[in-house]
């Protein structure tokens, strides 16, 4: 049976962030992305978000090639084609190269659309088992130690289930070293966003005192190699994030043993078909995952968590509760956190209302697209 789609719509929205977010490439306060929403002429409406952000510090995408690549080429592909299944799509769009994270916003959509279609939950059409998944915090880095440390000794007491806080050199041992003597306990992560080089070597290996879970790309974003060499020298797990685009990137990583974890994230990957396959991959070679965050709002946030519902997302991911970067979401109710927990919401798709009010106030743009 055909999946039927009518039309697709492209919404162009800006929110501001609660905070500025400060990474080891820079600050950012408001942030631009899209919201595509697939729908049926059943009345069904399948919805999937953007992570591109504004400039091409994370990955080579942006804001506006996300735009491009969706209007002038993903949507006429689905056009072109007859789809059975939303894990077809990420097959249609292998002759368009990267641009991941323009794929897997629409693959996101077309997702939740049959999933509705369906009456099941996203999770469920995924194969996810869990009922409730655990969560951290991501920090970027702060104006003081001080100011870190008050945050993370808040989020310790919400019950978030460990804390990633952002490195670069000048601010990483002696930070981290602070944080780990005020909390002996807490599950801590360091995430260094290619910030170093093998030229570090003797420097990182000094974490290993700290017990860290683990520390995230700390070298090139598109290495394996010198990753495999940093890890077979230091005691501290290495996670691969942006080094990590597809199913077989992790499965060059895992022979090369470049790393111990590895951070899924759906719009790096280029969608939710192969985020499963590297979930798959690594649940075969015992490898620990767990799902990244990218600031989304509320739509990306419901995808990331049905994606965790997966059994080898063995560690808290990134996808904390919405009022913690909004003051408003576009989605109802608003992703909330229990003691670092998510409950799995049981309604069909992504679970969650889109808040139509929220959403055209955030709306800058909007065209529709018949399919």
């Amino acid at each position: 049976m055909v999946l039927p789609i009518s039309s697709i719509t492209l919404r162009r929205l800006n929110m501001k962030l609660k905070n500025p977010f400060t990474t080891s490439f820079g600050t950012m306060q408001t942030k631009g992305f899209f919201i595509i929403e697939a729908a049926d002429d059943d009345g069904h409406k399948g919805f999937g978000e953007s992570v591109a952000f504004s400039s091409p510090w994370y990955t080579e995408e942006t804001v506006e090639t996300t735009k491009h690549m969706i209007k002038d080429f993903l949507i006429n592909i689905i056009r072109a084609n007859k789809i059975q299944h939303p894990s077809e799509v990420r097959d249609l769009f292998k002759p368009v190269k990267r641009n991941n994270m323009a794929k897997a916003a629409v693959e996101g959509a077309i997702w939740d659309l049959y999933s509705k279609q369906q009456d099941i939950t996203l999770a469920q059409a995924l194969g996810g088992t869990k009922q409730t998944i655990e969560v951290g915090i991501s920090l970027g880095i702060q104006p003081t130690v001080d100011e870190l440390l008050k945050k993370i000794s808040r989020h310790v007491e919400e019950g978030y289930k460990r804390i990633k806080i952002k490195i670069k050199p000048g601010w990483d041992y002696d930070v981290l070293k602070e944080v780990r003597k005020n909390f002996p306990d807490t599950q801590i992560m360091a995430d260094a966003n290619s910030a170093y080089t093998l030229d570090d070597i003797d420097h990182l290996r000094k974490l290993d005192e700290l017990n860290l879970m683990m520390i995230e790309q700390p070298l090139a974003h598109d290495d394996i190699i010198d990753h495999a060499k940093l890890q077979s020298v230091i005691e501290t797990p290495v996670c691969l994030d942006e080094s990590i685009h597809s199913a077989d990137d992790a499965r060059k990583a895992i022979e090369l043993k470049s790393c111990q974890i590895i951070n899924v994230k759906i719009g790096r990957v280029g969608g939710l078909a192969e985020a499963k396959a590297i979930h798959d991959l690594c649940h075969e070679h015992g490898i620990n995952i767990w799902c990244g965050g990218m600031l989304e709002a509320g739509v990306g946030r419901a995808h990331n968590i049905a994606l965790t519902t997966l059994p080898q997302f063995t560690m808290p991911g990134d996808t904390a509760g919405s009022s913690l970067y909004w003051e408003k979401d576009i989605i109802r109710p608003e992703v909330t956190v229990q003691d670092g927990i998510i409950p799995i919401p049981d309604k069909p798709g992504i679970g969650y209302t889109i808040d139509k009010e929220a959403l055209e106030s955030f709306t800058v743009e909007k065209e529709i697209f018949p399919i």
